[in-house]
């Protein structure tokens, strides 16, 4: 359903200026508040450099005010609204800014060869999700073999875990298991967002460009348990780990890292310092052409920047805006720190907060997220699977790609040679792993904490902060 407004304002910092507008097409109009956050893209003409900045605005129409929501894309000539509410990635609100802003000694920005010789566990649902959205995509198509089923995810697992492998880098991908109740319910919010963007898709693809089309597509992509057990069996056939986690794939991924088994974690959603990962790499599996840096994060040191303990630290995701709970509206990541900073706690500060300028959800479960954060559902550790990287089976890598998902045969022939030759290369491990590192008799041993046994091999653990060293 198409609407027609007549009027909205837009306002330039260095001139006031009402611009009448006779057409204004809108999709599928609801009624907002008109505080809604919306980020404004233009295409502006070329400026000299004496020309002042402009900076755009726009105030609501009571007509506009009714029109904008579920991710709809809004066009006024050269200039495209985009609310930026409409998210369907997971993790922590505004932590990376955060973390850049107020702890940039905790990060810094890495070559994707300097992780030679290293394990790295690597959340898969998350690169399944960005490979469906970037490798072979042309509008809203995507790769398929004869079929008609799917095969970016395949392609996009398959080049960059070999280019991973060629790099001497040693990856182990881990699959989320059973969702946290907690998390079920923040699920389904958003795949009911994804279901109305699905139908909004329908309708902008009469109005829109091919451009504005692709991007909006992107917001209707799912990773299915099917995507999920292609990548499985691929990465099993090329002989690289496969974890399934009992519950959330991050939490096992940090688990790894703190017990010594891997070197640091690759993701793209920031809840995984949260579980207490002591290193955390961002980028390393990034599919597009651009060779992207890898950025690394350092717990201990994010820690120590913020001025924050483990708990406190947890507190301030939480306010930020996590998976497993609503935030109260008005915080954000600065916020959130300041008032960790002076209060300690989300406890302290609900006692505190003005409560008519920060609305606090009703039954606000914060208690239960921070407790997912410390105590997750991991494997007990002599339940944790051996990460062992073994040859391809080159049978199996043919009959999977060439065979049943039309893969070029020369191509996945020159691949596996590549996985081969990579194997070897990866073999002689890095320098540092011929010499036992020295003893500092002064450094106190820290007290193990028994886990907590659960059924189905796993254990609820408590997160810590600190970084250990592999």
């Amino acid at each position: 359903m198409l609407t027609q407004i007549s009027t909205v304002t837009l306002t330039l910092i260095s001139e006031r200026i009402q611009v009448p507008v006779d057409s204004f097409n809108l999709i599928r109009p609801r009624t907002i508040k008109e505080t809604t956050p919306v980020k404004i893209k233009r295409r502006e003409p070329e400026r000299s450099e004496s020309s002042p900045p402009i900076s755009l605005s726009f105030s609501l129409s009571p007509h506009l005010s009714t029109a904008l929501g579920r991710g709809s894309f809004f066009f006024l000539g050269g200039i495209q609204l985009v609310p930026s509410f409409f998210v369907l990635k997971m993790g922590i609100k505004g932590l990376t800014k955060l973390l850049a802003d107020n702890a940039p000694k905790a990060m810094k920005e890495q070559k994707f060869e300097s992780y030679f010789g290293r394990k790295i566990a690597i959340d898969a649902s998350m690169s399944i999700y960005q490979f469906l959205i970037v490798v072979g995509r042309s509008g809203t198509e995507m790769l398929t073999n004869e079929a008609g089923e799917v095969t970016s995810h395949l392609q996009g697992m398959f080049n960059r875990t070999i280019r991973l492998l060629e790099a001497g880098i040693k990856p182990a991908y881990v699959f989320d298991g059973q969702p946290p109740d907690l998390k079920k319910q923040e699920l389904a919010k958003r795949y009911s967002k994804r279901a109305d963007a699905t139908e909004d898709l329908e309708e902008i693809k009469e109005i829109g460009s091919k451009e504005d089309i692709e991007k909006f597509s992107k917001r209707t992509v799912k990773v299915t348990r099917q995507h999920n057990d292609d990548c499985k069996r691929l990465l099993r056939l090329m002989g690289v780990p496969v974890i399934e986690a009992p519950s959330e794939a991050e939490a096992e991924c940090a688990t790894l890292c703190k017990s010594g088994k891997v070197y640091a974690v690759a993701s793209e959603d920031m809840d995984s310092l949260t579980f207490g990962a002591p290193r955390f790499l961002r980028h390393l599996m990034d599919p597009s052409s651009r060779k992207i840096p890898v950025m690394e994060f350092e717990i201990a040191k994010i820690l120590e920047e913020l001025n924050l303990n483990m708990d406190q630290f947890i507190d301030v995701c939480i306010l930020s805006g996590c998976d497993y709970c609503e935030s109260i509206r008005g915080i954000g990541g600065l916020t959130a720190l300041k008032l960790i900073r002076q209060h300690g706690s989300i406890e302290n500060i609900l006692e505190n907060i003005n409560k008519e300028k920060y609305q606090i959800p009703d039954d606000w479960p914060y208690k239960e997220a921070r407790k997912l954060f410390k105590e997750p559902l991991v494997f007990m550790e002599n339940e944790e699977p051996e990460l062992k990287w073994n040859a391809p089976d080159e049978e199996g890598l043919i009959s999977f790609l060439v065979n049943e998902n039309g893969f070029n045969s020369d191509r996945v022939t020159k691949a596996i040679e590549k996985i081969k030759a990579a194997k070897n290369k990866s073999s002689q491990g890095r320098l540092e792993s011929f010499f036992k590192p020295a003893v500092n008799a002064s450094a106190p041993i820290k007290r193990k904490e028994t886990p907590v046994a659960v059924k189905g091999g796993a254990k609820k653990t408590k997160t810590a902060g600190g970084k250990k060293k592999k």
